[in-house]
């Protein structure tokens, strides 16, 4: 009769494994769809420019939009972040693009070149430790590293997909 018992439950254990209905699809594969897309499959349809983005964020502390920019740099690490500022006005500040649960990363030569981002933008806090860290992952010498000391306020991207516009 135990012996009976424990069949039965190893029975109904094996079972209710197999009957999952997640999405079991990988991530990185979604991640990079081909080597123009990353994240979130988008177009470059309907994307506002960096100094529109700019104009937006002067009236809110947020917005969720799919912008154009140009990209100054991208982790040497991982390439899990990148900057990109405006392809027009060459005094306009950079924004810090972030994936959205680091689902995918960015090639590291990919400065230069012109992007689509959908996402949200918004303003934050940088942190004297954060700031030294991505100044380590783009490569900086460590005098260039000790040299900050201050917090930044910063426009900051979450992204959720990115085209390379060709």
């Amino acid at each position: 009769m135990k012996y009976g018992l424990y069949v039965l439950v190893l029975a109904s254990l094996l079972w209710s494994c197999g009957q999952s209905n997640q999405d079991t699809t990988d991530a990185s594969a979604e991640a990079a769809v081909d080597s123009l897309h990353f994240g979130e499959m988008i177009t470059p349809d309907g994307a506002i420019t960096m100094d529109e983005l700019l104009v937006k964020l002067a009236d809110s502390d947020s917005v969720a939009t799919k912008v154009r920019g140009l990209v100054t740099s991208v982790c040497q690490v991982k390439g899990c972040w990148m900057t990109v500022k405006s392809s027009t006005a060459e005094d306009a500040p950079e924004v810090f693009v972030q994936f959205k649960d680091y689902e995918f990363f960015m090639p590291f030569g990919l400065a230069g070149t012109e992007v689509v981002m959908d996402g949200y933008a918004y303003r934050s806090i940088t942190s004297v430790e954060e700031l030294r860290h991505y100044a380590e992952d783009e490569g900086q010498s460590a005098e260039e590293i000790a040299a900050i000391t201050e917090p930044e306020e910063e426009l900051k991207f979450l992204a959720s997909g990115v085209v390379i516009v060709q």
